[in-house]
């Protein structure tokens, strides 16, 4: 057990998918699973494990931002021996030729702040990475599933409401759309040899105001939690 995870090292599967809004978890938790059974509960920070098509599946909430993704995706990876964790999160979208509910896989993470990667990884850098393999397993798994997906450049934002033009972000980031936790991840996954990766579903346009309601976005990303579902039978 850690400060923040009370789950038993056995209740952890080796495969996580981390979504941000734990009732996102329990969702998908009680609608995708097998067997399944609560693991943590410490700060309503809700982690279950189940069973995918017979393969263990842990899915357990991150809650918003790098700071708090960084602690839980730390933990798992260092403490539970994690292996793998997919973030299966919402996105802003900053480009039109994305729409509410497209699937987006991120190549990479681009940070407004060089802090988090150089307290944990000793590199200062705005940007950083996923697993290419899994990556690529991802993308073989929606290209059998019929599914479109998106690969591109995420905006990790530290910051939900700003005062920088939006038309200066986006020339500055250089990314198709925004959320705030895969630069964290991707930096813990660099720091302890693991593996990680990360799905969005766009939930609103900052461009077009397009958006998703709040139950919406606890229940209606399928497509991205279908992919990442059948991505953790190949890994």
């Amino acid at each position: 057990m850690t400060p923040h995870i009370e789950a038993k090292a056995e209740e952890i599967a080796d495969i996580v998918l981390m979504p941000g809004d734990p009732l996102r978890a329990q969702f998908i938790a009680e609608n995708y699973l097998e067997n399944v059974r609560q693991v943590n509960g410490v700060r309503n920070m809700l982690m279950f494990t189940g069973e995918y098509k017979g393969k263990a599946v842990t899915i357990a909430g991150s809650g918003m931002g790098v700071p708090s993704i960084g602690i839980y995706s730390y933990e798992l990876f260092k403490f539970y021996d994690v292996d793998t964790i997919i973030r299966i999160g919402s996105s802003g979208a900053y480009d039109e030729a994305l729409h509410v509910y497209d699937v987006v896989l991120a190549t990479e993470a681009y940070s407004d702040s060089t802090a988090f990667s150089e307290l944990v990884a000793g590199e200062a850098t705005h940007v950083t990475r996923p697993d290419e393999a899994t990556n690529a397993v991802i993308a073989q798994s929606a290209a059998e599933l019929g599914l479109k997906l998106h690969a591109s450049r995420v905006h990790s934002s530290d910051v939900f409401y700003g005062i920088r033009p939006l038309e200066e972000t986006i020339r500055v980031t250089g990314a198709q759309c925004v959320e705030m936790e895969s630069y964290g991840l991707f930096t813990n996954a660099n720091a302890t040899g693991k593996n990680a990766a990360c799905l969005l579903s766009i939930s609103d346009h900052l461009v077009t105001g397009e958006a998703t309601t709040a139950e919406e976005r606890q229940t209606k990303f399928d497509e991205m939690i279908r992919i990442a579902l059948a991505s953790t039978l190949k890994l």
